[in-house]
C-alpha cells in the first residue's frame, strides 16, 4: 500500500470529493457531499479518500456505528467509487489498503451495499469479485425489478386498461414543484394509514435536495380537476430513472392514476438512459418476496436483477492476495 494513502474525509476535501464523483464510472449524484450530508445528524461520517501521489483514485462513502463501518445505510446503495481509468489489479490494491486502514484504526468489520450494476456508466463489478476473494459474508440479497430500455417489454393488458381509464377520467400529469401537495395530501396520509410509517425524507429535506440537484430530482403529479390525486418523486441518474416515492389517493384504482403516472415517467425520461428502476420487491433482508409488488411491476414489463450487501472482516487484508498466472 506504499503507493497509496488513505485519508478520512474532512470538509476541506469537499471539492476534490465532488470532482471525483462527477467523473467516476460507478457513482451517482447521491454521493455528492451536498446529498450525503443532508442527514449528517443521523450518521457519523466515516468516508474515506484514497490518494496516489496527489491524485484521488477511489472513494468510500461511509459512516460508522459501534466500530462497524457501513457504506452506506443512509443511502440507497454504497460501494467503492472508482475512476474511469481504474484497472482491476490497481483496484484490488486499493481495496486491500482500505481494509488495512480500517483494521488498523479499530474497525473490525466493513458492510457494503453494492451499487446495482445498471447505475454504472462503465462495467464495474470489481467489488463483487473482491468480496469473493475476501470470503465476505452475503448478509442481504434483494430482488430488484427494472425495465431494460434496450429490450423493452410492453405494459400488460391490465396496465393499459388503467391508462385508458385515467384518460377517460381526465387525469393530467404535470412536472411541477408541488412537493407540499404530494407530501401532505397523498404520501404522508397513505404511509401513516397503511404502514404506520413516515417518508424517509421530510418535506423540508426533499425540497432542500431538489433545490441542490434540480436536474436529478423531479416531482411529477397527477391531477383531476385541479386536485392532486397521485404523485411521484423521481431520482434521475445518467443511466437510470428511479421513483423514490410513488403514491396515490384512495381512488387510485378507480381513476387509473398510478398507471398513467408510470406510463408518463417511463417514457418521458427514458431518452439516453438504460433502465427504469422500480426498487426492491423483497423484504426481511431478501428472504421474502412481496407477491403483490412483483405482480404489479412485472405487469409493467419489469424483470429481476439482484443487489447484494456483504460483510467483510477487515483483518483479512493480512492474507488477502490475488494469485496471477
Amino acid at each position: 500500500m506504499s503507493t497509496y494513502k488513505v485519508v478520512k474525509y474532512q470538509p476541506e476535501y469537499k471539492l476534490v470529493w465532488d470532482a471525483f464523483v462527477k467523473h467516476s464510472k460507478n457513482a451517482t449524484f447521491l454521493f455528492h457531499r451536498d446529498f450525503m450530508e443532508y442527514h449528517q445528524d443521523r450518521f457519523e461520517d466515516y468516508s474515506l479518500l484514497v490518494f496516489k501521489d496527489d491524485n484521488v483514485v477511489a472513494l468510500l462513502p461511509a459512516h460508522i456505528k459501534d466500530s462497524v463501518v457501513y457504506s452506506h445505510k443512509g443511502l440507497t446503495y454504497g460501494g467503492l467509487l472508482l475512476s474511469k481509468k481504474s484497472k482491476l489489479l490497481e483496484s484490488f490494491e486499493i481495496f486491500k489498503g482500505l481494509l488495512e486502514y480500517l483494521n488498523t484504526n479499530g474497525s473490525p468489520r466493513l458492510e457494503i451495499k453494492i451499487i446495482p450494476p445498471f447505475y454504472n456508466q462503465q462495467p464495474s463489478d470489481e467489488l463483487e469479485y473482491f468480496m469473493y476473494k475476501a470470503a465476505a459474508e452475503l448478509v442481504h440479497r434483494d430482488a430488484l425489478m427494472i425495465i431494460d430500455f434496450y429490450d423493452k417489454l410492453p405494459f400488460q393488458k391490465n396496465r393499459r386498461e388503467g391508462i385508458n381509464k385515467a384518460k377517460r377520467h381526465g387525469i393530467s400529469i404535470e412536472i411541477d414543484n408541488n412537493y407540499e401537495g404530494f407530501w401532505n395530501e397523498v404520501l404522508i396520509p397513505n404511509l401513516s394509514k397503511k404502514h404506520n410509517a413516515s417518508p424517509v425524507h421530510t418535506l423540508d429535506e426533499i425540497k432542500l435536495l431538489a433545490s441542490r440537484f434540480p436536474k436529478n430530482i423531479k416531482q411529477i403529479n397527477a391531477y383531476k380537476e385541479g386536485k392532486i390525486v397521485a404523485g411521484t418523486t423521481l431520482f434521475l441518474t445518467e443511466t437510470t430513472i428511479h421513483p423514490q416515492y410513488v403514491s396515490g389517493n384512495s381512488e387510485k384504482n378507480k381513476l387509473g392514476s398510478i398507471d398513467l403516472l408510470y406510463d408518463f415517467m417511463i417514457n418521458h425520461f427514458s431518452k439516453g438512459r438504460r433502465c427504469f428502476d422500480f426498487n426492491i420487491s423483497s423484504e426481511e433482508a431478501g428472504k421474502k418476496l412481496n407477491k403483490g409488488l412483483v405482480f404489479w411491476k412485472e405487469s409493467c414489463g419489469a424483470r429481476t436483477i439482484v443487489a447484494n450487501t456483504y460483510s467483510v472482516n477487515t483483518s483479512v487484508y493480512k492474507t488477502l492476495n490475488l494469485p496471477l498466472v
